[in-house]
């Protein structure tokens, strides 16, 4: 029987990012979309995926939810069977980019999040298109479902997230690196760097889509993330 997959969203998302994904591949297995918004520390919230994850799954993560599946693997790489890793940044936090969460997080404390997610945060991170409204209306509707006593842990969470660039030298799965061709959030550039740390792992790049690309591509990332799913190079 196929490995059980489990899903972490990013910022602010939940199982409403991987519609597309829980659509193609629950009919083969088990797909379950581990909420990342409880604890304000990437430990924590890699501990707790775990403690509800069954015991060996595929994991795949997308932005912070990559960051997460990145201290997961750290913590227990014996029951991941493969990995992918969508959107993100095996990099600790820069300090002005930390800094810059700080305005962020009082605007959400004061009761605006609408427009931490409409004005600072998410327009820039989708390509053009189409498409495009449409993803932005379900990235509304799922940060502000989430709420912002969940935006305040996440952020927090992401300023004093650790560097994984020794992780990733150490994994010994089928990995996948993907990420959207217009991401400005985590560019091109950097998934490049992250394939080159992970041996043997495959790099893909989504064209006309941005940080976003289970939604905005869903078709052209399915197909990277089924072959990667089916993959059966083992790594020694």
């Amino acid at each position: 029987m196929a490995d059980p997959l489990v899903l972490l969203p990013g910022l602010m998302c939940d199982a409403r990012l991987f519609q597309p994904q829980i659509a193609a591949f629950s009919k083969d297995r088990a797909v379950q979309v581990s909420p990342i918004t409880a604890f304000d520390t990437v430990e924590m919230l890699a501990t707790e995926v775990l403690a509800n994850a069954p015991p060996r799954f595929a994991l795949a993560g997308l932005s912070m939810g990559g960051i997460v599946a990145m201290e997961i693997i750290a913590q227990a790489p014996e029951r991941v069977t493969r990995l992918a890793l969508l959107d993100t940044n095996c990099m600790a936090e820069l300090p002005e980019v930390a800094a810059g969460r700080e305005p962020q997080i009082v605007k959400a404390q004061a009761g605006k999040l609408d427009d931490v997610i409409r004005i600072e945060m998410k327009p820039n991170y989708l390509a053009s298109g189409p498409g495009r409204v449409a993803v932005m209306s379900t990235v509304m509707d799922m940060a502000m479902d989430i709420g912002s006593d969940a935006f305040v842990r996440q952020s927090r969470a992401l300023q004093r997230r650790p560097d994984q660039q020794k992780t990733l030298r150490k994994i010994k799965v089928p990995t996948l690196v993907l990420c959207g061709r217009e991401d400005e959030l985590c560019p091109v550039k950097r998934h490049e760097f992250m394939a080159e740390l992970i041996p043997g792992a495959t790099l893909h790049i989504v064209d006309e889509a941005g940080h976003l690309p289970t939604l905005e591509q869903p078709e052209n990332t399915n197909a990277a993330l089924g072959r990667w799913l089916t993959d059966t190079l083992l790594l020694v």
